[in-house]
């Protein structure tokens, strides 16, 4: 109904020849009695400390699924969630607290590093070991034989089929400036080297200063080759540049690995919602990959946010009328399978948040925290103060839009929380690459909460002491309270989340409006700045639309009217900027 509301109001105010100038919004309200309770209680009851001693535990562990190390990760997470209140599925005990681990075979076996070190023959030291250099060992390599070998080392400079013409790689150690896993099909699968020693770092890493840290990566599953890779440091390449210049070069590799049947297991918290518990909220943090950043920190920070709403419950300080409901698993296909195996489960999820990198001491990483939005219109225009993160992103179609509230209303409780604290929150335009994307796929409202760029990104550098206890807690309380605020919602606090959409849009289309003038100024075609405001406009329109679903309960009449007033606001303001611009209408 309400949808159907905004396009008339939009037709109505075009036939009527505009609206008044917009103005300047007045400053924000205090919080409803309710959600500044609930924001109250998150500060009180999530601790970054103890939520960074779970990133304590994981920071060492090369977490891949069905491998020890990921079991080991997840069982922490319960050990949280029984200590909080939480039972296993199924059991005795009734209680709005449950938890239950999900077994599903792996098509190909797990894998786990156990040792490795790569030296230059007749060196007593080592270049690099596993224990310098977590990420020493791509993944998926196969152990070498007891003792290790050596053989003749041949530098394939950048690892392309051309670097390859005229070298006999057989039964030797390739080395190239290429990624792991193609050095790996070119030299092992192709020319049937021994195994591969590659060095590929991204700009944002700064390899120039970074000079000992190795990236995360992996070679195909190749079972009948047996074969490895090594992923170098900028140090350990160099070194061996150098030792070729005097003549050949042989290189001792040795290397244990353990590749195994398993079984991947994802973990599924819940707080069961009293009046609407099909109704759902969902959070999602990966387990998988070899960092403390990426991704120990999403999972830290959900368990202690399990641990916080476990609290709230056995206290009363939170009684969440819908249900909320946490993953831990596999990055994307956890979420994904969670959503698709049950149609009927999926279509109830209402939200979803994706906590990936979200701890970073900023000083140490370089990174920023960003609010990944759903696609807005900057992820078709990008400009102003909306840009890409060096993770990169490509411009969407119109089409591929998806209007909702859920970005200002995480981006608020995000500026609630750093008031005061000098706590820098941005947003990004929508990239995808984690756990917001199968929420977005499914027809749900998803965002991801993380940190950009970041000069360890998926390399060993990434280790506890980049991860911040403040920044931690800062996350798990804006999160925890976006949550609470939409699993209780009442008609205050309906009414009040309207007002800060209408607010956050009618400050867009104006400072969409002046970016439009400018680009005008600059030689910009007239109607494709139109084109953008009265897509900001009815962009916002739509996410006002779904608003309705906010009250728990379906929206009172207090609430529609709120609504109403909010969609005539919205459209009067970005009727008259479009106006505003010149031309005909």
């Amino acid at each position: 109904m309400i949808r159907l509301h905004a396009v008339i109001a939009w037709a109505l105010l075009a036939s009527q020849g505009g609206s008044p100038t917009w103005q300047e919004a007045p400053p924000r309200p205090p919080l409803p009695a309710s959600m500044a309770a609930h924001q109250r209680f998150a500060r009180e009851a999530i601790s970054g400390e103890r939520a960074r001693e779970i990133v304590a535990f994981m920071d060492t562990l090369y977490r891949v699924p069905g491998n020890g190390p990921f079991d080991a990760s997840l069982q922490r997470v319960v050990e949280v969630l029984e200590a909080a209140g939480y039972g296993e599925e199924g059991g005795a005990a009734t209680t709005p607290l449950t938890y239950r681990l999900e077994h599903r075979p792996l098509d190909d076996p797990t894998w786990e590093p156990v040792s490795a070190s790569l030296r230059v023959a007749g060196r007593a030291q080592p270049l690099l070991t596993l224990d310098t250099n977590l990420n020493l060992i791509a993944a998926n390599s196969f152990s070498t034989p007891p003792g290790g070998l050596e053989a003749e080392l041949v530098d394939v400079g950048g690892g392309s089929e051309a670097d390859f013409e005229g070298k006999d790689v057989r039964g030797k150690i390739v080395m190239g400036d290429a990624s792991v896993g193609q050095l790996f099909r070119r030299a092992v699968g192709e020319n049937g080297a021994l195994g591969v020693l590659a060095f590929r770092l991204s700009g944002f890493n700064r390899p120039e200063v970074n000079r000992d840290i190795a990236p995360m990566s992996s070679i195909p599953y190749d079972p009948e080759a047996g074969a490895w890779g090594l992923l170098l440091t900028a140090r350990a390449r160099d070194a061996l540049r150098r030792a070729l210049t005097s003549g050949p070069v042989r290189v001792q590799v040795e290397i244990e690995t353990r590749i195994y049947p398993s079984e991947e297991l994802t973990l599924v918290a819940e707080v069961r919602g009293r009046r609407e518990p099909e109704r759902r909220f969902v959070f999602s943090a990966h387990v998988q990959e070899s960092g403390a950043n990426d991704n120990a920190t999403g999972v830290a920070a959900l368990a202690e946010i399990a641990r916080a709403f476990g609290e709230g419950v056995r206290s009363g300080a939170f009684l969440p009328e819908r249900t909320i409901t946490m993953l831990w698993g596999d990055e994307i296909s956890s979420t994904r399978r969670y959503l698709q195996e049950d149609p009927g489960r999926a279509e109830k999820v209402g939200w979803g948040v994706s906590l990936d990198m979200v701890g970073e001491d900023t000083g140490k990483t370089g990174g920023t925290f960003l609010i990944e939005k759903m696609p807005d219109p900057s992820a078709v225009w990008t400009r102003g103060e909306d840009q890409h993160t060096e993770w990169g992103g490509r411009p969407l179609g119109k089409d591929q839009l998806t209007p909702h509230y859920l970005n200002d209303l995480v981006l608020n409780r995000c500026l609630d929380q750093a008031a005061g604290t000098g706590w820098v929150v941005r947003t990004n335009p929508y990239e995808g690459g984690s756990d917001h994307v199968p929420f977005l796929q499914a027809g749900a409202s998803g965002l991801l909460l993380w940190h950009f760029t970041d000069q360890f990104y998926h390399t060993d550098g990434d280790r506890i002491d980049k991860v911040s206890a403040a920044t931690l807690r800062n996350v798990g309380v804006c999160a925890a309270t976006t949550a609470m605020a939409l699993t209780t919602a009442g008609g205050a606090v309906a009414s009040f989340l309207v007002g800060e959409v209408e607010a956050a849009a009618l400050a867009r289309i104006a400072r969409e409006e002046a970016l439009s003038r400018a680009a005008l100024a600059a030689g910009g075609k007239l109607e494709e700045e139109r084109e953008i405001l009265q897509t900001w406009a009815a962009w916002y329109l739509d996410a006002l639309a779904v608003a309705q679903d906010i009250q728990v309960g379906g929206s009172s009449p207090s609430v529609l009217a709120r609504l109403e007033s909010a969609l005539q606001a919205v459209a009067a303001a970005g009727e008259r900027a479009v106006e505003g611009l010149g031309g005909s209408g």
